[in-house]
């Protein structure tokens, strides 16, 4: 692609870009709920099972390579304010063939995101009535089906909401770690690294579920009233609340519970029972359901309309594309979309799978895309403190991918099927 073609398009997204009205402070609250999800119902205790006390290294490690990754995705943003996001950006520096591949990544993690989501708060709903792995299965079902409904229907969550949604849950993060202070036991914690150092790049590959949704920052560019002075603020902003809020959590579970950590299915319920007593259980698995049917209705609500505007743009297959146009709802992509939900969670039952393997499939095809996005933005940043950024995003999402291992052939996999459909469709 030439120099000519990528300047004039982005002269005209400028201008239309300083017509946002979005603040600084309105888009770092927004870029905290982007990436604060439902990891926080389950990772500490699952990154603790994996790599023990040295899990705190595994977090700290994450919270360091937000910073380049977010500053990535905020110079793009701040240089090419665009609603496409990740997409626009792979497409100006690696052209139509792999936005799609990337799309696809995006599309298909939904399916294996979502039913990672529900279990989630189907640990905390077994927790608080009992009933084990069955009612885990049946709460995530239940769940997968309502969200699914309100997006057939149209209903969706208002940005209010979704923000009112993301401030209970920084709340609930900050009230735990402050009702379970008391109860520190530094002497139960046991060996710092009991497995070896691989656990704590193991543990790291699973971190990547909290804190993907950096990407989406790049997307809110053009709303913002100044992008090129407010994106990069409102990301400082947002990278220091999101790594406080999540650090001082894990290091809570840890020095909390103990070598009990590991074992926690519903940490926050455990960590809350200690300060307030049982009647914290049912409460914060009410939170935990109210929560994750926020995240999952992003969830769907977002893919689904990915779907129809890849079939717009001729990645997908043209059945796909009813919907696109805004405003209009996407039923046939949103049926791929909570049908695949669905088949993912009856996989998961009926093989036995547990949430770790379920989530580092999701986890792989976020890692793909900020792999891809990361090696856009050196393409396409100029020469400065912005693009050594990217560089070294570029080389800690490749490190990432490799110690998430064998998952990282799903959206390998789904990148050659995008790639394969394609030359299918040019053909035809």
């Amino acid at each position: 692609m030439t120099q000519n073609t990528r300047k004039h398009p982005d002269a005209g997204r400028s201008k239309a870009a300083s017509a946002g009205g979005l603040s600084v402070g309105q888009g770092a609250a927004l870029s905290i709920g982007a990436v604060l999800g439902t990891g926080v119902l389950t990772l500490p205790a699952l990154a603790a099972e994996i790599a023990g006390p040295a899990s705190l290294l595994s977090w700290l490690a994450l919270i360091l390579l937000s910073v380049p990754l977010a500053g990535t995705f905020a110079a793009l943003g701040a240089r090419y304010p665009d609603a496409g996001g990740v997409a626009t950006y792979v497409r100006r520096a690696f052209g139509d063939r792999t936005a799609a591949m990337i799309g696809w990544c995006f599309y298909t993690a939904v399916p294996a995101a979502a039913p990672a989501a529900a279990m989630m708060a189907g640990r905390y709903v077994a927790d608080a009535i009992g009933g084990g792995r069955a009612t885990e299965i049946t709460t995530a079902a239940v769940l997968t089906v309502i969200v699914w409904a309100l997006n057939a229907v149209g209903l969706r969550l208002s940005g209010p909401v979704q923000l009112g949604l993301a401030a209970v849950l920084a709340a609930l993060m900050v009230l735990t770690v402050v009702v379970a202070l008391p109860h520190l036991r530094p002497d139960a914690v046991g060996p710092l690294l009991p497995h070896g150092w691989g656990s704590v790049a193991a543990a790291a590959g699973l971190l990547v579920w909290a804190f993907a949704g950096w990407e989406a920052m790049s997307s809110l560019a053009a709303e913002y009233r100044d992008p090129a002075r407010s994106v990069p603020r409102a990301t400082t902003i947002a990278l220091i609340t999101v790594g406080v809020l999540y650090l001082a959590l894990a290091a809570t579970t840890i020095l909390v519970l103990g070598q009990r950590a590991g074992a926690s299915a519903a940490p926050l319920s455990d960590l809350m029972a200690l300060g307030i007593g049982p009647v914290a259980r049912p409460a914060t698995a009410v939170v935990a359901v109210l929560l994750t049917i926020g995240t999952m209705n992003t969830f769907f609500a977002g893919a689904a309309k990915l779907g129809a505007a890849l079939a717009r743009d001729g990645a997908l297959p043209d059945w796909f594309a009813q919907g696109s146009s805004a405003g209009a709802v996407p039923r046939r992509s949103l049926l791929i979309v909570g049908g695949g939900a669905l088949l993912s969670l009856l996989v998961t039952s009926v093989a036995g799978l547990d949430l770790t393997t379920v989530m580092l499939l999701a986890t792989s095809s976020f890692t793909a895309v900020y792999l891809v996005g990361s090696a856009a933005a050196v393409r396409l940043l100029p020469p400065g403190w912005a693009r050594r950024g990217s560089v070294i995003a570029t080389a800690a999402s490749l490190a990432l991918a490799v110690s998430i291992g064998a998952p990282m052939l799903w959206p390998v996999g789904v990148s050659v099927a995008a790639a394969l459909y394609l030359a299918f469709r040019r053909r035809g």
